[in-house]
């Protein structure tokens, strides 16, 4: 198939972190031999005017590509920019924040009502998500799939922890917890920080940047690493115990399914996608907002095996190539019906 792809989302030179999951999709399905073209964002500058260049970008990729079926990442704006400027069946992915602004942002429901009403099939990437959707907009009922983005189970992996941890100079003491991410109040990770200071014991790494990093850093057994390209992040989930993501809402969690996937326990939010994939055994459950139970997952967690083979047993049933496959069928479909 000819496959055009439209994402406000895409890794870049200044943003290379930006919609890691999208590209690597993308490339699961030219693996199995189609044909892509893109029509990308892949930078994060440019305010809401960059969609103006999306939209532009999309209606010259289709006049010259000519694709069998297009495949948008989010409902709204790129699903919408996609239905507008390409005039091809149209398979799109919702992913968490644009299902979010439905009914909280003026004048989503509609576009998303008619983005859904166009789409040959709609993607959402847990479970909980394809319930959120139906719920907010029932027209959505009985043409949501659930396939998450996966994990590229070769390049998430097992590794050598001495290695890594020489490799992002990572000195903090056993066990070690990492959380990797935004730096912002839905990540909860004040509150992770606190109940890692209560532990009284291993060391925190944040990996990620945001408005909240000057209030983690300076605290005791913790290290706030800032932002660091996609490559490195096999690195640092290799060099900790744990990974840490006990977010308010997480649609799906693509970092706690990286980390399984390099044999590494993780500690997740009740909320949201994580308890769809995390099972007994790989990592730990916890409510977001109850600070004592996140202190003893913290501490459940790290007596938990490291490296953790059930943890990577159980990331191996979200190989991105097996979800490219089912994408494929959908896409399939949408072209063969015209």
């Amino acid at each position: 198939m000819r496959i055009l792809l439209v994402s406000q989302l895409y890794p870049g030179a200044d943003d290379p972190d930006l919609g890691t999951f999208v590209a690597q999709l993308e490339r699961a399905l030219a693996a199995r031999g189609h044909e892509l073209e893109r029509a990308v964002l892949d930078r994060r500058a440019g305010g809401k005017l960059r969609y103006l260049e999306l939209a532009r970008r999309t209606r010259s990729a289709a006049r010259r590509f000519r694709p069998d079926v297009v495949y948008a990442h989010f409902l709204v704006p790129a699903g919408l920019i996609a239905e507008l400027a390409a005039p091809a069946p149209l398979v799109v992915t919702a992913h968490g924040r644009d299902v979010r602004n439905i009914g909280e942002l003026p004048g989503v429901r509609a576009l998303t009502r008619r983005v859904v009403r166009r789409a040959a099939a709609v993607v959402a990437v847990s479970e909980y998500l394809r319930r959120e959707l139906e719920t907010r907009l029932p027209e959505a009922r009985g043409k949501v799939h659930v396939i998450d983005s996966g994990v590229d189970l070769d390049r998430f992996r097992g590794a050598d922890r001495d290695a890594a941890l020489r490799l992002v100079a990572w000195e903090g003491d056993a066990p070690r917890f990492l959380c990797l991410g935004s730096l912002t109040a839905r990540k909860n990770v004040l509150r992770l920080a606190a109940a890692f200071a209560r532990l009284e014991r291993g060391s925190l790494a944040f990996v990620g940047d945001g408005p909240l990093r000057g209030r983690l850093e300076g605290r005791e057994g913790v290290v706030v690493a800032g932002a660091v390209p996609h490559a490195k992040v096999p690195h640092w989930l290799a060099a900790c115990d744990v990974l840490c993501q006990p977010s308010l809402l997480e649609p799906f969690g693509q970092s706690v399914l990286e980390a399984m996937a390099c044999e590494r326990t993780v500690l997740a939010t009740r909320l949201g996608g994580p308890p769809e994939f995390v099972p007994r055994g790989a990592g730990v459950l916890v409510d977001p907002l109850d600070d004592d139970a996140l202190v003893d997952a913290l501490a459940e967690a790290a007596a938990l095996p490291s490296p953790n083979l059930a943890a990577r047993e159980a990331a191996s049933l979200h190989d991105v190539g097996r979800q490219a496959e089912r994408i494929e069928e959908l896409l399939l479909r949408a072209a063969q019906r015209g």
